[in-house]
């Protein structure tokens, strides 16, 4: 099993960014948690703050994993063009999402990704990437 992982803008602050809502724990320090739990997949790891190079990202693993969990960060309620590749790709998406997007504000509340996904995980921190791969399998 290949599962990519795709993080979008502001996650490479985990740890550090907002810790009351986000945790304290950097996303590289649970990757490796998550690929101990499952040292049988295979994963893939791409971060950006840039709409674009995440675009890329799921184009290029679209046709070759078997599933990709995004967590489009800011992107989700902005990026058209996210929702649009995930929709042109053959590799399921689950959309993955650390804090509860629709108790925070209203604008948050609106998804360009949630309508393409498989489904969404949101508001149950880091163990959402854990259940997503649990999907997966």
């Amino acid at each position: 099993m290949k599962i990519t992982i795709i993080n979008g803008p502001n996650l490479n602050l985990l740890g550090t960014r907002e810790p009351e809502v986000y945790g304290s724990q950097t996303f590289e320090q649970y990757f490796e948690q998550l690929k101990g739990i499952f040292p049988k997949v295979e994963f893939g790891y791409f971060q950006s703050n840039v709409e674009g190079e995440l675009i890329d990202a799921l184009q290029r693993a679209g046709f070759s994993a078997d599933g990709i969990i995004l967590n489009p960060g800011g992107y989700t309620h902005t990026s058209v063009a996210i929702g649009d590749a995930i929709a042109a790709i053959r590799a399921p998406v689950i959309e993955v999402h650390i804090s509860n997007v629709h108790a925070r504000e209203e604008f948050r509340r609106l998804s360009h990704v949630s309508g393409k996904a498989k489904g969404t995980i949101a508001g149950l921190g880091l163990k959402g990437y854990e259940l997503a791969v649990r999907y997966f399998l």
